[in-house]
């Protein structure tokens, strides 16, 4: 049993002997810090075992199955709104063109799609080699490829509206009241 004669502290916690301190004309000196010497311990040499030791170089990440497919349709909507101008527009004309057969108009149509494709396809492939490649820049969408093909098509159909003759007199008329 402990000594009942010590303090209730001193008695509960083990203390640790205080570190020989060095006498008081040799350590302190006023304006100076005491700097106490680091112990280290000695390192062994690390040797490989194979398990946990690091490759030279980094593992690829893996992406999964048709996530760079998933990241086409991300900003499919300007895409998708694009094409709708398109077909109105297109529908308008080749109504207007009042010829019995709509192989001409259908077969320029299913081209200008064709192109707004390619130009997609264009758009991505400039991305990947300008943002991926060369500014090492991680791209998590289709966005500005999607933007600039629904430009194109809109244009398309402005330039199928162009082409019909009571569109542009109502223009007219419209820019003549002003």
């Amino acid at each position: 049993m402990a000594d009942q004669t010590q303090p209730w502290a001193e008695r509960t916690l083990d203390m640790a002997s205080p570190p020989p301190q060095a006498p008081l004309s040799q350590s302190y000196q006023r304006g100076v810090a005491q700097v106490q010497p680091k112990v280290t311990a000695p390192v062994a040499p690390h040797e490989p075992t194979g398990t946990g030791w690091p490759r030279a170089e980094p593992e690829p990440q893996w992406e999964p199955q048709g996530y760079r497919r998933g990241q086409w349709r991300i900003g499919g909507g300007w895409t998708v709104f694009g094409t709708l101008v398109a077909f109105v527009c297109w529908g308008i004309w080749a109504i207007s063109t009042r010829s019995g057969d709509l192989t001409g108009p259908v077969l320029t149509f299913v081209l200008s799609l064709a192109v707004a494709a390619g130009l997609f396809a264009l758009s991505r492939l400039v991305g990947r080699i300008v943002l991926e490649r060369q500014l090492g820049r991680v791209r998590r969408s289709a966005r500005g490829a999607h933007l600039i093909t629904a430009v194109f098509l809109v244009g398309v159909g402005i330039a199928y509206l162009r082409q019909t003759e009571w569109v542009m007199d109502v223009v007219n008329w419209v820019r003549g009241l002003f």
